[in-house]
């Protein structure tokens, strides 16, 4: 079993939602919490909810702005010295048929859910190395299956995954782990932030997701694989976890799934 006593924790999207969730799992546990997101007072207050609030860090930060990940490092170290995990999480979803999704829309997903991760990850990569660290990319079960309303999001998803497997197996030897979260569907804000095809944020709750596992009990399921050292981690209902499954052994048998599903 790892023990993530004292470790640094850096992880992105962590306003709400699985970031939030995540963060106050980490820090029961003893962790050293960066807390990043686009909006600080979101922030400040998932801080105020974890143990031992003062000994973690707020740092607001739009992942697609290069200068400002460089930045973000520099006071992570003047502050902790290293960075021993690196938490993927921050990520845009979408709700709309690739017929009616614009190619600005696609671009904007991408650079969110796999450009903008990569870099981040990239700009920490030495200190995670030093460190023997870990490195945690949030996924999903999109990404494993391709559903209806998610074309350029799964595809996204999808790419990370990919991306994070070929780090792993380039960067292994040095100590460095890596692992692909896999959420199915989770109760956050998700649905409502999502990307319509002209861009505009879908603005509602699903009822996929308003009747899905909590954000806590995917932060301590996620959590207790991380602690085992599992590198490929689904978590989430039935469907999700048949349909992960149905993908690595019949994609045949996934695609008629797929067509007969009520995915929105």
């Amino acid at each position: 079993m790892t023990t993530i006593t004292n470790k640094v924790i850096w992880i992105t999207g962590a306003s709400g939602g699985i970031g939030e969730a995540l963060a106050i799992q980490f820090a029961a546990l003893g962790a050293k919490v960066v807390l990043s997101a686009r909006r600080e007072d979101a922030l400040e207050q998932v801080r105020l909810k974890m143990n031992n609030a003062d000994s973690h860090l707020c740092l607001p930060l739009d992942i697609t702005d290069t200068s400002a990940c460089e930045t973000a490092l520099t006071a992570i170290k003047a502050q902790y010295g290293h960075v021993d995990w690196l938490i993927n999480n921050a990520g845009l979803s979408q709700r709309a048929l690739i017929v009616d999704t614009t190619i600005e829309t696609d671009r904007r997903l991408f650079e969110v859910d796999f450009f903008a991760q990569l870099q981040l990850t990239r700009i920490a990569l030495d200190t995670l190395v030093a460190q023997k660290g870990k490195i945690v990319f949030v996924s999903s079960v999109a990404g494993l299956v391709g559903t209806q309303y998610r074309g350029s999001y799964s595809a996204a998803k999808a790419a990370l995954h990919m991306w994070g497997n070929s780090l792993r197996a380039e960067l292994g030897d040095t100590g460095l782990t890596v692992a692909n979260v896999f959420p199915g569907f989770v109760k956050t804000d998700v649905s409502i932030n999502a990307l319509t095809g002209d861009g505009k944020p879908l603005g509602e709750m699903d009822n996929a997701q308003a009747n899905a596992m909590s954000a806590q009990e995917f932060a301590q399921k996620t959590l207790a694989a991380l602690l085992k050292d599992k590198n490929y981690i689904v978590v989430g209902g039935f469907k999700e976890r048949l349909a992960a499954w149905v993908s690595r052994f019949s994609p045949e048998l996934l695609y008629k799934m797929i067509r007969k599903s009520k995915v929105r």
